[in-house]
């Protein structure tokens, strides 16, 4: 079996630290993968702290893109050489969610043999189905895309988390019909994706929320039509004035912060709908008034990853991308090695990053 390097953590709140460790065969319906590269989301972050649990010792990452090095028995469509993009999806096809087309909400639990272990041969948990901070992965055939040679590999990794996250939330969760009004609430990586998101599918006002003016005229080149400080006393006040005072129909919440979800609502217009896409360390609440709701007709409605079926969704964003449609390349913020993952981990808790990439056979 392969020895490769990984950044593993043994400890929430700890540093990762980069080892050799053994990755086990793809299996049956599993491919290998030998990465290209993988990008650092806030998710991954907030497992390594511990904000939501999880088995230690891990090897986190699971937005990634590289080409298929071994096939287990039984995989079609897939041939060695494939470039795809690895996703934390891994739909079993079966279960009613699945079976009404909703595979990223899959309620058939993962079970599998370890697929890494350390030199003493512990067993370490490839986290959200994936342990792509490392290089190379055992995943399901299930869990891949194939794409055009010609993709970035640093962009093309992109596909897997934070931007069918972000486009997927205002099209596939929240039904954006052209000519609706939308409020963006972050504009960091997934709140950019929003942002195109409600641009492509054709929105007529576009307002984006931060705290900082530097992420405000980035959201403008993504195509926000209006900017809100949410440093501002009551920032959904100014949001209103740049929808002529009648709320919005489309609000994403795209920051796991409760401030911003004690306040969303206040965005809402008329039937609206607030997409929950943001995700808070366990146990955290946000409080609201149902009566209004119940008054307005507005609604709350979750969404994770984007509400996307992959091999419908991706492909079609990559052509958009080909096309000049949809930004992928002004997303990376960062390129750095494996040995620098602490480094990029911080600059990307700093805020002032897009996405930062992690890059396994070239020099950042």
């Amino acid at each position: 079996m392969p020895q490769i390097k990984a950044a593993v953590l043994r400890a929430f709140g700890a540093p990762l630290a980069i080892e050799e460790v053994t990755l086990r065969a793809p299996e049956a319906g599993e491919i290998e993968v030998t990465l290209d590269a993988v990008a650092i989301c806030h998710s991954d972050i907030s497992f390594a702290e511990g904000g939501w649990g999880g088995a230690l010792p891990a090897v986190y990452g699971h937005e990634a893109a590289g080409r298929v090095s071994k096939l287990g028995a039984g995989v079609t469509g897939l041939a060695e050489g494939d470039f795809v993009v690895v996703t934390l999806i891994k739909p079993c096809g079966t279960c009613p969610s699945c079976g009404s087309g909703k595979p990223t909400i899959c309620e058939t639990p993962t079970i599998e043999p370890p697929k890494l272990t350390d030199s003493e041969g512990t067993a370490l948990t490839a986290a959200m189905n994936c342990g792509a901070f490392a290089e190379r992965v055992v995943v399901s055939a299930s869990q891949v895309v194939r794409l055009p040679d010609d993709l970035p590999a640093e962009s093309a990794a992109l596909l897997a988390c934070g931007v069918i996250t972000g486009v997927g939330a205002v099209i596939n969760a929240g039904r954006l019909r052209a000519g609706e009004d939308v409020v963006v609430i972050g504009a960091g990586g997934v709140g950019l994706n929003a942002i195109q998101g409600a641009r492509i599918a054709g929105a007529r006002r576009i307002v984006a929320v931060d705290m900082s003016e530097q992420k405000l005229a980035m959201a403008c080149d993504f195509g926000a039509t209006h900017g809100v400080l949410a440093t501002s006393e009551a920032p959904w006040k100014d949001a209103m004035k740049a929808l002529d005072g009648r709320g919005a129909d489309v609000v994403a919440v795209t920051v796991g912060a409760i401030r911003a979800y004690d306040d969303a609502q206040r965005y809402l217009g008329w039937g609206g709908r607030m997409i929950m896409v943001g995700m808070p360390h366990t146990g955290a609440m946000a409080q609201y008034e149902p009566v209004v709701n119940a008054f307005m007709g507005s609604s709350m409605v979750g969404s994770k990853m984007g509400d996307v079926v992959i091999s419908r969704d991706i492909p079609w964003m990559a052509d958009l991308y080909r096309q000049g449609r949809l930004k992928l390349d002004e997303l990376v913020s960062g390129r750095w090695r494996l040995d620098q993952i602490n480094e990029a981990i911080a600059d990307t808790k700093s805020g002032a990053a897009r996405r930062n990439v992690i890059l396994f056979n070239q020099d950042p």
